[in-house]
């Protein structure tokens, strides 16, 4: 929250980067003054990573719909007129268990990946602008937290090397692993070594059984589809299940409707929809909501019929996404968006991607400190942890 203050102090503007001339801005953003997203999208085209999360088909109705109170700031480099970096950015205060104010990336709880937009061959430099950008901002508290980020990956990487050029350390704080579709088998052949052979005959009985109901059909949305309806059979669904009784549900809210459905059509119009659905007799009783950007795809979001729980159609549905991927020329994964540990994903997908929470100090002897005893802490925490997870454990027996 950055309620006490004044749009003026987020201006950092004309931040110079050694022999690459890039140079990095910052603005306050909202959601709801026109913004030019041309530029905005052919960097997301030729990001050195791709992010669906981080586009602007689903950053800006997520302003306009999910920001609620939250002061946003976008972070903008450039090498001359040319954007080649673009991070959205809030104060955040409570780091943890400790009263610390911070900078962090922007990440609300429909966004799955973190990683910031970088045009190839201008990682190390953006960085370098970046933290330049947020070292001669009053406005920027102690040090940079960043969440979301493919551990190892060529963000990451980049930004390890800018750190230690700069004498700072990018510091690991947290990773988990989740399920990734990454893999040159066919799909019967993934399956195979993926699920053992009791569960796959299982699975072919629950299909069996489903066709014996009614006519089953899979189909994908065209570009030349109506995709309200579509939208709204998808909300509808997931409203009748587990998500509408936990308040979950993308349609339970107002502002949470809104944003999905226009960034469901913003998605469609600029190509990166995959919208999938499994019919019974022509009623939707799965839908699986995709978002291809190539090299990789995301999986966001599924929804199913609980009245039909008894023949799997969740998995159905997966297991006919499974095959698209893998037989898609254009895709070399597909990233779960899943949480670890899924209980249906993780069965069936073998791969696994590294998301890292990572931070960076920021220039200043007290930013320093700041942020030296809050990776303190953090460390302390850690082996206390590790020492009370082994004493758990329970003593091997001998003979």
């Amino acid at each position: 929250m950055l309620s006490r203050y004044r749009t003026a102090m987020f201006l950092a503007r004309g931040t110079l980067v050694d022999e690459d001339s890039v140079r990095a801005s910052v603005r306050l953003v909202d959601g709801r003054a026109p913004m030019e997203v041309t530029e905005w999208q052919a960097l997301a085209d030729g990001a050195i990573e791709t992010n669906a999360f981080a586009e602007p088909w689903f950053v800006l109705p997520a302003l306009r719909h999910l920001r609620e109170d939250t002061r946003v700031c976008q972070m903008e480099a450039r090498d001359g007129h040319t954007l080649v970096g673009l991070m959205h950015l809030t104060v955040q205060k409570g780091y943890g268990r400790m009263p610390v104010r911070y900078v962090g990336n922007w990440a609300h709880y429909q966004c799955f990946m973190g990683t910031p937009l970088i045009a190839a061959g201008h990682e190390t430099a953006v960085w370098k602008a970046f933290l330049a950008c947020l070292d001669q901002a009053d406005w920027a508290p102690n040090f940079l937290s960043l969440a979301g980020l493919e551990r190892d990956g060529p963000v990451h990487q980049a930004l390890m090397r800018s750190g230690a050029d700069l004498g700072r350390e990018v510091a690991i704080v947290r990773t988990y692993d989740r399920a990734l579709l990454s893999s040159t088998l066919a799909p019967d052949a993934y399956l195979e070594a993926a699920v053992r052979g009791k569960k796959r005959k299982e699975l072919r009985r629950l299909a069996n059984r489903l066709a014996e109901q009614g006519e089953v059909r899979f189909s994908c949305l065209s570009r030349d589809d109506d995709l309200d309806p579509w939208i709204t059979a998808f909300l509808d669904l997931e409203r009748a299940g587990w998500k509408g009784r936990d308040g979950a549900a993308l349609g339970r809210e107002e502002g949470t409707t809104a944003f999905f459905r226009e960034m469901i059509c913003g998605a469609h119009q600029t190509g990166r929809l995959d919208f999938q659905r499994l019919d019974l007799d022509g009623t939707a009783i799965a839908m699986l909501v995709n978002f291809v950007t190539p090299p990789g795809s995301w999986s966001f979001k599924i929804a199913f019929d609980e009245d039909y729980a008894r023949y799997s159609p969740g998995v159905m549905i997966e297991l006919e996404n499974l095959r698209r991927v893998l037989e898609d020329p254009a895709l070399r994964w597909m990233d779960s968006c899943a949480a670890e540990n899924h209980p249906m994903i993780d069965r069936l997908w073998m791969e696994r991607r590294s998301i890292a929470q990572v931070t960076v100090p920021l220039a200043g002897a007290r930013r320093r400190l700041v942020h030296a005893v809050c990776r303190t802490a953090e460390n302390s925490a850690s082996r206390a942890r590790s020492l009370l997870s082994r004493k758990s454990q329970p003593e091997p027996d001998h003979d």
